[in-house]
């Protein structure tokens, strides 16, 4: 597969499962045949997202060697106004690339910044990785791998352009220019982008485009104001636990203090006796472990419900790690002399006036983002949408999928602003997020099948991300 010639650059943890994975199985469960079909599952998408019908249309024109992400119909819309909306094929979640790339787009699009916006892009094969050929945002590869992929976007958006207005003042178009979105012509005339956009879109996605020299950039490089500044600053972002819908339910899960343990003894009579509350049922979580999921109507009577749960848990069997020997057995290993990494002369250190000896400490430090993990999911007859804050939109498609019981092309997955994420939103085992409180035999059982709901995760992700790992280093 073409992205494993980069595998180094992916998150550890995704380096981890495909290391791990054999042609047919890994150790998540998953093939690598299956983990890449997870990556990119499509389809229903098209339906929900008025860009990526005008990027069909526009395929058929488009040059066979041009790829999904290459044609600017699913990443660009310009508006009567001249208003030009960008979308961006990552999660923001604080980096910046909400900005940065429609940035990237509208220098080589001589658009107007005082016009242009952003879009959240979703689990459509346009919005891959252009390196990786999967849905990830992670190891700091946004910009590497999409830099030039946006460049030429915008010049492809701006050659059809301009294309549209030779055609309509039937001059020769490299008579004509473009700037802070207008093509102008002979004689000073000019045309807005947006009283050529809908004659530009349907004309052929030019293949070869010629880019311009950095030495004229208006944009890269230069001061220039973070699309959601105002937003954050004021508290108008909305992020993925702002989601909404009617009627929808919320679901909150009491997890087992470790991976792996279920539930040994529960009394719930307190639990149900709360105003809103609709259910409380045993839900598999994580490693073969077992949880309680309180379906209610709100945030709040859920967390009451969790809060007077009483639970026995049953921990036998389960991996039992203690921070306080492990930090201990590693300051005896930090003793020991490791492997050699480089074998220079160090006898003058014997004889030297001054020694240093210090130990440095990191402990164990929980990957906590400001905005909890959730994710909102409406199911629709054979379909579901769903609205999170994913690094994986792809991936956690096709795991909805499966936990719902519907086809992968069935599954809509809207991304969402993330309010942090520290890895935490990019796991292999993403079903996780909804499936206590989605699954389809849990949802018949209790007849809210037709209703929304959210499932909001509380401590539930891979042990690589969920705390950041202890560390004992010894210096002479």
């Amino acid at each position: 597969m073409h992205f494993e010639a980069r595998l180094d650059e992916m998150p550890r943890h995704l380096q981890a499962l495909l290391q791990s994975a054999t042609p047919e199985t890994s150790s998540a469960g998953l093939s690598r045949r299956s983990f890449l079909k997870m990556a990119t599952a499509s389809g229903f998408a098209l339906g929900c997202y008025p860009m990526l019908a005008t990027a069909q249309d526009a395929a058929a024109k488009a040059p066979a060697d041009l790829k999904p992400t290459e044609q600017p119909g699913a990443f660009v819309q310009i508006a009567k106004d001249g208003t030009v909306t960008v979308t961006f094929n990552r999660l923001e979640f604080g980096q910046g690339v909400q900005t940065s790339l429609p940035m990237i787009l509208a220098e080589e699009l001589d658009a107007d910044w005082s016009k242009v916006q952003s879009a959240n892009g979703n689990n459509h094969p346009a919005y891959v990785d252009p390196a990786f050929g999967m849905h990830l945002t992670g190891g700091s590869n946004s910009i590497a791998h999409s830099y030039t992929q946006y460049r030429e976007l915008g010049a492809r958006t701006r050659a059809m352009l301009v294309q549209a207005a030779a055609n309509q003042w039937q001059v020769d178009p490299a008579s004509l220019r473009t700037e802070n979105g207008n093509v102008i012509g002979p004689g000073g005339k000019k045309l807005g982008y947006g009283e050529l956009a809908d004659a530009a879109m349907k004309l052929p996605v030019p293949e070869k485009i010629t880019l311009k020299d950095p030495k004229n950039f208006r944009l890269i490089g230069k001061p220039t104001g973070r699309l959601d500044a105002k937003a954050k600053s004021t508290g108008t972002q909305d992020f993925g636990i702002d989601t909404h819908l009617p009627g929808m339910l919320t679901a909150v899960v009491a997890r087992p203090p470790v991976f792996g343990a279920k539930v040994k003894t529960i009394d719930d009579t307190a639990a149900k006796a709360i105003k809103g509350v609709k259910a409380v049922l045993r839900v598999p979580t994580d490693r073969g472990g077992e949880g309680v999921a309180i379906i209610a109507t709100g945030y709040w009577p859920a967390k009451q419900a969790r809060d007077v749960l009483k639970l026995e848990w049953d921990t036998d069997g389960v991996e039992k790690v203690d921070s306080a020997k492990m930090l201990a057995s590693y300051k005896e290993l930090a003793k020991k002399q490791g492997a050699l990494k480089f074998n220079d002369d160090v006898s003058k250190i014997a004889t030297a006036p001054h020694k240093l000896n210090a130990e440095f400490v990191f402990p164990y430090l929980a990957h906590t983002p400001m905005e909890p993990l959730n994710c909102t999911v409406a199911i629709k007859g054979d379909k579901a949408e769903l609205w999170m804050g994913t690094q994986m939109p792809g991936l956690d498609g096709f795991a909805a999928s499966k936990t719902l019981g519907l086809k992968p092309e069935n599954i809509a997955v809207h991304t969402q602003y993330a309010g942090g994420g520290f890895g935490r939103r990019a796991i292999a085992t993403s079903d996780m997020w909804w499936k206590p409180a989605m699954s389809p035999r849990r949802r018949k059982q209790q007849g809210w099948m037709r209703q929304y709901a959210r499932c909001g995760a509380v401590r539930t992700m891979s042990r690589a991300a969920i705390i950041a790992p202890c560390i004992c280093t010894r210096l002479r």
